[in-house]
C-alpha cells in the first residue's frame, strides 16, 4: 500500500470577455484554462488512533489509575484504536460523513495503583461509536462536528485484602451517547491525519456487591477523550491530474506507515500431572489465544536522525497465563494478558547515524525502517524505549515469532536475562559500530524494579556487549554473533534462601525469597550462528549460560541453554514463498537453582512445588504457508519433555496456529 494513489479532483472555469457586439467577441482569443488540484473527500477510509484520556465513574467507585507512560496516569490513561467510515464531499464544500471506531485504555499503573489501595477499582474496557461527521472542506484541509451512539464496557476488580490485588473481577455493558470536534488534514498520497475531542456519556449500571459484602456500586461513565488518528482513504478520484493516463503522486522517503496484526492459538490434551501448583500447566490440557496489532510509524528529522513510534494492541492469554514452561511456546504471548485489548506505547526511540563516507547500501522501505541508502562504514546511536532483541542476538531464520520459530527457546538465546518490562521492552541507548564484515554494538538499560515487575527502574541497570562477525563458506554467507551481559537488579540469592528456609521449617520459602530481595547481579554469555547450506536453505544454531546464583529478573528461568535448527524455503515445491522450519533446544538449571524449585520455591513462570528435575527438551516444527503478499498462515506443533525440569510431568504436545497479516 506504499506511494498508492491519492484522492482528488481537479475543478476548472473557464472566463470569457463581455463586449459590445458579438462579431467582435468571436474575434477575441479565448483565456487558457485555469486549472486547479482541489483535494476531493469522497471515499471510504481505514485507521488507526492514539491518544489519551480521562474519566469519573460516579462517587464511592474507586477508578482504577491506567499507565499514561510519557503523561499523567488517569482512569482511562493512554489509548487507542481502529476506526473505519465514509465521507461524501458536495459541491458547497459541505462533507458529510459516518464513522465507526473501537478505543481501548491502557493496563493499571501499579505504583499509582499501591498508593490508593481500596475494597474495589472501577475501570472502562473499551468504547465504541458510531457517529455521523459534519465537515467543511477547505482543500486539503476539513473542520467537523461528530456525534452519535456509543456503548462500552466496565468492570470492578474485588481486591484481595490488601487493596490491591485483584481476585474477582465483574464487568457489564453500557450504552449512551458522544460528541465532539475534529480536524482533518489530507498529507500524502491516500494518508490522512487527524486530531479529535470526543466525550462519551455512557448510561449508569448498578452492581449487585452483596456477595462479597458489599455495598451496591453505580457506575456511571463520563469519558473524555483527545485522538490522534491517521486514515488510508480509499476514494475513486485522484488528487492530481493524472499524466499520460498515470496519476503522479506525491513521493517521500521522509516518513512511512506500517502495521500487523498476529492471532495465534494454542492448546494441548491432558498430560501426566501427579502434582501441580499454579504456576503448572494444568493436567487437563488447555486452550488459549493471543492477538497483536501494531503501527510502525517513521520519520525522517534531519539527515542521519529518525523517530520511530510503535503503539501496540494486545489481547489474550498464553498457556495457563503464560505459566508452566520455560522455554515457553508462544512469543506473542505477554506476561501482562487482558481479556480486552489494551494498548501500550511498546516502541519510541530516536535514531542518528553518522556515516564515515565510503561504500554505500541500499535501505528497503520496511517497519521502523526508512528507503533510502547508507553508508556500510558508520556509528548508529538509538536512544528511547525497544526491546533489546530489536538491535541484538539476531538471526535471519529465527528471530520473529510472528513469521518463524514461536518457542521463546528457538527466537532467543534464551539464558540471557534480557532487561524488559512484563511485555518485554525496556528504555535505554544502543550504540553500534558497523563495517563491512563486522560490528561491534552495546547498550545499557533499565530494568524491572524486581523479578516479574512492570515498572522500570533507573536505580539499577543491565548492559550487554556483542560481536559479529559475517563471513562466507563456500560463497555461502553467515553470521556469528556473540555477547556478553550484566544486569544489577532487585532479587534473592538462591543460597541464602535455602539456608534460611532450613534453619527455619516453619516459614515460606516464597516469604523468604521476597525479604532476601536486594540489589545483586547477574552476567552471562551467548552464542549466535546463523549460516546459509544453499540458497534457500539455512541453520541456526545457539548456546547461552548465565551464573545462576540469583533469581531471574525478566526474561525467564533458564540458566543455561542450547538450540538449533534448518530453515528452508518452499523454492524447492513450487512455493518459494512458503516456509517450513524445525529445530530443537535443550534448557537447564544451575544447582541452587534447581535446589530452590525442588524445596518448593518459585521462579518467574515455573514452580510445581517440588520437582524431579530432568533438562527441558523441545521439539519445534511448522509450516508458514504464504497466502497472498500481505498474509501467511502458519501450522506449528511443539514436543515439550519434562516441562518446567520435572520429569515426573508431561509430556506435552502443544499445537498451534498462526495468522499474520502485514502492509
Amino acid at each position: 500500500m506504499k506511494r498508492i494513489l491519492a484522492i482528488g479532483s481537479v475543478s476548472a472555469f473557464l472566463s470569457g470577455t463581455t463586449v459590445a457586439t458579438a462579431s467582435y467577441a468571436a474575434d477575441l482569443p479565448l483565456k487558457a484554462p485555469a486549472r486547479k488540484a482541489v483535494y476531493n473527500w469522497t471515499g471510504f477510509y481505514v485507521g488507526g488512533h492514539f491518544g489519551y484520556g480521562d474519566a469519573s465513574f460516579g462517587p464511592g467507585t474507586n477508578p482504577l489509575p491506567q499507565q499514561g507512560a510519557f503523561l499523567p496516569h488517569s482512569a482511562i490513561g493512554l489509548i487507542g484504536g481502529y476506526q473505519v467510515g465514509y465521507n461524501r464531499q458536495f459541491a458547497s464544500r459541505v462533507v458529510l460523513g459516518i464513522e465507526a471506531d473501537a478505543t481501548f485504555t491502557s493496563p493499571q499503573d501499579v505504583p499509582a495503583l499501591e498508593r490508593a489501595p481500596a475494597p474495589f477499582h472501577t475501570t472502562i474496557d473499551y468504547v465504541g461509536t458510531v457517529r455521523g461527521r459534519v465537515g467543511y472542506a477547505f482543500d486539503r484541509f476539513m473542520p467537523y462536528v461528530t456525534g452519535g451512539l456509543a456503548w462500552g464496557h466496565s468492570h470492578i476488580n474485588v481486591n484481595d485484602g490488601d487493596g490491591v490485588t485483584a481476585v474477582f473481577p465483574v464487568g457489564d455493558y453500557h450504552t449512551g451517547w458522544t460528541a465532539g470536534l475534529g480536524l482533518e488534514f489530507a498529507i500524502r498520497g491516500n494518508w490522512t491525519a487527524k486530531a479529535e475531542y470526543e466525550y462519551v456519556d455512557l448510561a449508569r449500571q448498578t452492581y449487585d456487591m452483596s456477595g462479597f459484602r458489599l455495598a451496591n456500586v453505580n457506575v456511571d461513565p463520563r469519558i473524555h477523550l483527545v485522538k490522534l488518528g491517521l486514515n488510508y482513504q480509499f476514494g475513486d478520484t485522484p488528487w492530481m491530474a493524472p499524466v499520460n493516463g498515470k496519476t503522479k503522486l506525491p513521493e517521500s522517503n521522509d516518513w512511512n506507515v506500517h502495521a500487523q496484526t498476529t492471532f495465534l492459538p494454542q492448546g494441548y490434551g491432558p498430560i501426566h500431572s501427579p502434582y501441580a501448583s499454579p504456576l503448572s500447566l494444568p493436567g487437563g490440557g488447555q486452550l488459549q489465544a493471543t492477538w497483536t496489532t501494531t503501527a510502525f510509524l517513521a520519520a525522517r528529522l534531519w539527515d542521519g536522525g529518525e523517530f520511530y513510534f510503535n503503539p501496540e494492541l494486545a489481547q489474550g492469554f498464553g498457556l495457563n497465563g503464560t505459566l508452566g514452561l520455560a522455554g515457553f511456546s508462544n512469543g506473542e504471548a505477554q506476561k501482562a494478558g487482558a481479556p480486552f485489548p489494551k494498548i501500550r506505547a511498546q516502541r519510541y526511540y530516536l535514531k542518528q547515524t553518522f556515516g564515515f563516507g565510503g561504500e554505500q547500501e541500499d535501505v528497503a522501505d520496511g517497519p521502523n525502517q526508512l528507503a533510502g541508502k547508507r553508508d556500510i562504514d558508520r556509528i548508529t546511536v538509538v536512544v528511547g524505549r525497544f526491546a533489546v532483541g530489536d538491535f541484538f542476538d539476531g538471526n535471519a531464520y529465527a528471530k520473529d515469532p510472528r513469521a518463524d520459530f514461536m518457542n521463546w527457546a528457538m527466537w532467543s538465546s534464551a539464558a540471557y536475562d534480557f532487561p524488559a518490562d512484563l511485555p518485554g521492552y525496556t528504555r535505554g541507548a544502543v550504540v553500534d559500530l558497523n563495517r563491512k564484515d563486522w560490528a561491534v554494538r552495546a547498550g545499557l538499560f533499565q530494568v524491572p524494579s524486581a523479578p516479574n515487575s512492570d515498572v522500570l527502574t533507573f536505580k539499577t541497570g543491565g548492559a550487554v556487549v556483542e560481536f559479529e562477525e559475517r563471513h562466507s563458506i563456500a560463497d555461502q554467507p553467515g553470521k556469528l554473533r556473540a555477547g556478553a551481559f550484566y544486569n544489577s537488579g532487585n532479587t534473592a540469592n538462591y543460597g541464602e534462601v535455602l539456608a534460611i528456609a532450613a534453619a527455619n521449617p516453619a516459614l515460606d520459602i516464597n516469604d523468604i525469597t521476597i525479604a532476601n530481595q536486594r540489589d545483586r547481579s547477574k552476567y552471562g554469555f551467548y552464542a549466535n550462528l546463523e549460516q546459509q547450506i544453499v540458497k534457500d536453505v539455512g541453520l541456526f544454531a545457539r548456546a547461552s549460560w548465565n551464573d545462576g546464583q540469583n533469581q531471574i529478573l525478566s526474561f525467564t528461568d533458564i540458566d543455561r541453554s542450547l538450540s538449533g535448527g534448518l530453515s528452508v524455503k518452499g523454492s524447492f515445491w513450487g512455493r518459494p514463498e512458503d516456509t517450513v522450519g524445525i529445530g530443537g533446544a535443550v534448557n537447564g538449571l544451575s544447582a541452587a537453582h534447581r535446589d530452590f524449585l525442588a524445596a518448593g520455591g518459585t521462579g518467574l513462570l515455573i514452580g510445581d512445588g517440588r520437582l524431579n528435575y530432568s533438562p527441558e527438551r523441545i521439539l519445534e516444527a511448522y509450516y508458514a504457508w504464504k497466502l497472498n503478499n500481505w498474509s501467511t498462515l502458519t501450522l506449528d506443533y511443539q514436543f515439550i519433555a519434562n516441562p518446567a525440569y520435572n520429569a515426573d510431568r508431561g509430556p506435552v504436545s502443544i499445537v498451534s496456529g498462526r495468522l499474520h497479516a502485514e502492509f
